[in-house]
């Protein structure tokens, strides 16, 4: 299995469908907004987002569905990244519910390489997520900083750093 490539692996144009999906749950949720601190009762009191907000029911937070798409790309895009250079923008465009599942992909956007060092390159792309009926809910823009074959080659190739067993 693939994990991540090297500036030489990405088109310009070229899209990853990143897969499987993720099934949002409320354990999910609420586990998530505690560990952030993120104690918005839109998130986490049912009788609030019933009775107060136009939803009906509690919207699951925002943040946790960007890290999921962010997660779920890094087998395709970032999985050899050197470094995450910048998230340009980030649009929560429809609210995703308990129970919903995200599914993502990614669209390269451009590439160009590094002016400091010849080793390296920086990848522009954008992330898509949305929901099982095709609902898009979340978009975002960011720069990678990836290595070229020649870094990989440099540090011990496809899987630099792992281990060979001792007899």
């Amino acid at each position: 299995m693939q994990f991540g490539r090297s500036y030489e692996e990405f088109e310009v144009g070229a899209t990853y469908r990143h897969w499987p999906g993720k099934t949002i749950t409320e354990a999910d949720d609420h586990l998530f907004c505690l560990i952030t601190m993120n104690h918005h009762p839109l998130h986490l009191d049912a009788n609030y987002a019933e009775t107060t907000t136009q939803f009906g029911k509690n919207v699951v937070v925002g943040n946790l569905i960007y890290s999921v798409l962010l997660g779920q790309s890094v087998p395709d895009v970032s999985g050899k990244a050197i470094a995450n250079l910048e998230i340009e923008s980030l649009r929560h465009v429809a609210p995703t519910f308990h129970g919903d599942t995200i599914y993502g992909e990614t669209l390269v956007l451009d590439k160009w390489e590094s002016r400091s060092k010849d080793d390296r390159g920086v990848v522009y792309v954008e992330t898509k997520g949305y929901k099982q009926d095709g609902t898009v809910v979340c978009i975002f823009r960011r720069k990678v900083m990836v290595p070229k074959q020649s870094y990989l080659d440099a540090r011990g190739g496809e899987q630099p750093g792992r281990p060979v067993p001792s007899s």
